[in-house]
């Protein structure tokens, strides 16, 4: 177990350096930040003297250099907007994000796993058709549309919840729901079929046959042999999160990554940027690695060479 996360982590170093390198060309391609960072009527003497201060007029490969030896270092560079290092800046964000990602996983959890084993134990009967409707339904609504409808029943209409922002768990729960609801829609799905075929194997019916109550033949003998798809394909929707919360937060106005990450490349805030591109990368990185030990904790056959 101890080589095996070794050489996962190992591998980490090539695919991190693929990442900087993908996220740097893609930034020196969308053009120079320096026309940004000066008043329009700066003479073209004034241009030149910052982009040499900046070192945005060497080569590509040097600048990609300069850019890996900060990068080591945790210096992602200063945020002109902000007129400050850009690392701290993105960190400061990420509690929020993570607040929201956790709290749309749960409620992701609450809704798929019920609906899901429900689903498969009653097939074609209403439950089965709701749940499998629903499921189409949820994977089909947009990010957007379905927090916008939110905010106008919850906290236009009804006035139950507030509009936007972050503080109370009142502020967290419509966020919650609009992300969530994708990755439930795609869990219930998932695991209504893990279920259907676990179900089918003689070793429930040998546990059936003995007379143990349904119950735990459902959720002690069947649902534990369908935790490892549920599993990977929660670490998979980890990207899915991640990449709704960009959605997410610009329409609740959440303050956390995926707003500052929007408003970044609004303004072409370069640092900051490539500080939260990154660090999202090592995130989902960090998912999939967490997914691996699982498997092994949840099905001891499954060895580690």
């Amino acid at each position: 177990m101890g080589k095996y996360l070794l050489r996962r982590i190992l591998q980490f170093i090539p695919v991190l350096l693929i990442i900087s390198f993908i996220i740097f060309s893609l930034v020196f391609i969308a053009g120079d930040p320096v026309a940004l960072m000066l008043p329009e009527d700066a003479s073209q003497e004034d241009i030149q003297d910052l982009r040499e201060s900046l070192g945005l007029d060497r080569p590509f490969i040097v600048q990609y250099g300069s850019y890996l030896m900060n990068l080591v270092q945790g210096d992602f560079g200063d945020s002109f907007r902000y007129n400050a290092s850009a690392l701290p800046i993105v960190l400061e964000r990420l509690p929020a994000t993570l607040e929201l990602a956790v709290a749309a996983m749960a409620v992701a959890i609450i809704i798929s796993i019920p609906l899901g084993i429900w689903s498969a134990t009653k097939q074609n009967s209403f439950m089965d058709f709701f749940a499998t409707g629903g499921a189409v339904i949820g994977k089909a609504m947009p990010n957007f549309w379905l927090g916008i409808m939110l905010i106008l029943l919850f906290s236009v209409t009804l006035g139950w919840l507030p509009v936007s922002g972050r503080g109370t768990l009142a502020h967290l729960i419509l966020p919650a729901i609009t992300l969530g609801t994708g990755i439930a829609a795609e869990m219930t799905r998932l695991i209504r079929s893990s279920m259907i075929e676990v179900l089918s194997q003689d070793y429930v019916r040998t546990a059936k046959s003995k007379g143990i109550k349904d119950f735990f033949v459902v959720y002690k003998h069947a649902f534990r042999n369908t935790l490892i798809p549920v599993i990977t394909i929660t670490a998979l929707q980890t990207s899915t999160v991640v990449g709704g919360t960009l959605i997410t937060e610009t329409v609740f106005s959440w303050p956390g990554l995926g707003q500052l990450l929007i408003q970044a490349v609004n303004t072409r805030d370069m640092a900051i940027v490539q500080a939260c591109v990154f660090l999202i990368a090592i995130m989902v990185i960090a998912m999939n690695l967490i997914a691996d030990i699982l498997y092994r904790l949840l099905d001891p056959r499954i060895k580690y060479n």
